[in-house]
Order: C-alpha cells, then structure tokens, then sequence
C-alpha cells in the first residue's frame, strides 16, 4: 500500500491529423495521417500541386483551394468518407 504509482501520459489513439481542402465555404477533408509530419508533407506537397495548376484554374474561373492541417478524431469522419484526390477539385469534388 504505501507505493507510488505513475502513470505517463499517453497519445490518445483516436487523434489523427487531417488534411483540410477549402474552396470558399465548402471544407472536406483530404486525407488522415497518424502523425503531423506525414500530414505536413502531404499538405505541402497538395500545394504544389494547385500552385502549378493556378493559371489554369484562374483562366477557368474554378475556386482555388486551400489546404490546411488539424487534428481530427476518426470517430468524426463521416461513413461514406474517401480520401480526396490531389487534383479533386478539377473534377468539381472539393
């Protein structure tokens, strides 16, 4: 009885870190990532992707998206969620 027990702090599980595609009011998010390093490099990497179709998505008057990281629990993904193509929002799916 007269032991001290620690408990260390532990990650929650259920966390995950999104990738958050945003054109005007419309948010959907793009893909789930375990860790925020994996999530960074996809963001980024989803960025270059829109930098390099820029010109053509002016010409074309479609929204530009914007991609963004936050945490996100799974238990909040909705059922039918699928992950969100690089280039969706060429094909009206952002």
């Amino acid at each position: 009885m007269g032991k001290v027990v620690t408990f260390r702090a532990t990650a929650r599980r259920d966390e995950s870190w999104a990738v958050v595609a945003s054109t005007g009011r419309g948010t959907r998010i793009a893909s789930i990532y375990p860790t925020r390093a994996a999530a960074e490099a996809d963001c980024e990497w989803r960025n270059r992707q829109v930098a390099a179709y820029r010109n053509f998505l002016e010409r074309n008057e479609i929204a530009i998206p914007r991609h963004t990281i936050r945490p996100y629990r799974r238990a909040d993904l909705p059922r039918a969620w699928r992950p969100l193509p690089a280039l969706g929002f060429l094909h009206g799916q952002c």
